[in-house]
């Protein structure tokens, strides 16, 4: 059986458009917003973004400086969605993972020492 509500029929007698089902997921350290929305068969990933409207959910955010994936995998805004796809906004690194594991694993003096009389 064909799910009908995928089709949006439009009144001026223009062609029937396929529509798809999306989320876009915004997330910063203070809370995370996934918004859903449903856009026109060929849709990209910067349209997603643009309909959800990150900017009035998160007032400041830098869009030029975040990066995009779908389920957790970068993709071109450019890319092309599909039915069920959920949009990420990767935020910048506050710090550099590699550093951190270095900083921890860096040896560190004792507190017992072994040569006190």
């Amino acid at each position: 059986m064909i799910d009908m509500s995928i089709f949006y029929v439009p009144h001026d007698g223009e062609s029937p458009q396929v529509m798809i089902r999306v989320c876009v997921a915004i997330a910063l350290s203070s809370r995370q917003e996934v918004v859903e929305l449903e856009m026109a068969d060929g849709s990209t990933v910067a349209d997603a973004i643009a309909a959800a409207k990150p900017e009035s959910l998160f007032p400041g955010i830098d869009l030029a400086a975040v990066e995009a994936g779908i389920w957790g995998s970068r993709v071109a805004m450019g890319a092309r969605l599909r039915d069920g796809d959920r949009v990420e906004l990767y935020r910048p690194l506050t710090a550099d993972p590699k550093d951190q594991r270095r900083r921890r694993a860096r040896p560190k003096p004792s507190s017992r020492a072994r040569n006190e009389p």
